[in-house]
């Protein structure tokens, strides 16, 4: 199964925008009480989200999952730290990458595969405001484009 498949729950649109994604990661997320409950009904918020490594293990920082309205006193801290479940070697590769000066790693999509939640994380490099001018520049000239071979049939 390819990476990413699954039923789409949150995507961070602005990591897009605001870095060139260098590679991704899938990774489990470490959840508490009723935080799935609140992840399956798309309550859950990437926008500024990282990931850290710290002592040989990854942790998903800023990412907001909202308490579960028929949730009791077990409800969970919405921006708690949840710790990621990935390979050692994954690890390992990620620190190191990391310790690279303009490298993050940052969360991009939150999906449901085989009944567990799962979050794409992206090895990323900032872009330049000239990057990200020219990337809405391309973006809305292919727009253009298939509006005029849509007009066109």
């Amino acid at each position: 199964m390819p990476k990413g498949e699954g039923k789409l729950i949150a995507q961070n649109k602005k990591a897009r925008h605001d870095y060139h994604i260098l590679d991704t990661f899938e990774a489990g997320i470490v959840l508490q009480g009723t935080e799935i409950k609140s992840i399956r009904n798309s309550r859950i918020n990437l926008k500024d989200g990282f990931v850290r490594v710290r002592k040989a293990e990854a942790y998903l920082h800023n990412v907001h999952i909202s308490p579960y309205e028929q949730g009791n006193i077990f409800n969970h801290d919405p921006l708690r730290t949840r710790k990621l479940l990935l390979h050692k070697r994954q690890i390992l590769q990620l620190e190191q990458e990391s310790k690279n000066p303009g490298i993050t790693i940052v969360p991009l999509k939150v999906y449901i595969k085989d009944g567990y939640a799962k979050v794409l994380i992206g090895l990323a490099k900032g872009k330049k405001d000239y990057d990200k001018r020219e990337s809405l520049k391309r973006k809305d000239q292919e727009r253009q484009i298939r509006r005029i071979v849509k007009n066109i049939r």
